[in-house]
């Protein structure tokens, strides 16, 4: 049979994500510049990066940043580079509350509208919100709280 050949298509432009094709624009550089730009932020926060630096050693971050990196691309370009689980290191920090959590989303959502097309930055805060509840749960669980008490948290809620 004769034709033309198919179209080249990009590797994620067959990804679905809610219904949506993925933006083509979003590829490993974004989320690159996605995660080293939210830690330099959280790093310095007065409220996230006590937490995260009494962690985190110094000499760690770039690996640590690097294993974000692989868990972003996992999750929204379907890539399979993270291997990890990422909850339990955050079940096992006491002082992680709500107000971590805020701050944390509220610093994330600054950073993709900073660094993003809005459609990618929708992108990236609704797995980051997802995320979140989900780590939530999980942490009242953990505790033993009333995790029917952990509402999620809305774009609107934050700063």
């Amino acid at each position: 049979m004769k034709g033309r050949p198919a179209p080249k298509r990009s590797p994620q432009s067959s990804i679905v994500i809610d219904g949506k094709l993925l933006p083509d624009v979003l590829d490993e550089a974004m989320i690159r510049a996605v995660v080293f730009g939210f830690y330099d932020k959280i790093r310095e926060d007065a409220l996230l990066g006590p937490v995260f630096n009494g962690i985190i050693a110094a000499k760690d971050w770039p690996v640590h940043l690097e294993k974000m990196c692989a868990f972003w691309s996992a999750t929204l370009l379907r890539t399979g580079h993270y291997e990890g689980r990422p909850l339990p290191p955050h079940l096992s920090i006491p002082e992680l509350g709500e107000a971590h959590f805020q701050r944390w989303l509220s610093l994330f959502r600054a950073t993709v509208e900073r660094l993003c097309p809005p459609e990618v930055a929708d992108l990236f805060l609704d797995r980051a919100l997802r995320i979140a509840h989900s780590f939530r749960l999980a942490i009242a669980f953990h505790r033993g709280e009333d995790s029917m008490q952990v509402l999620p948290i809305s774009r609107q809620a934050l700063s």
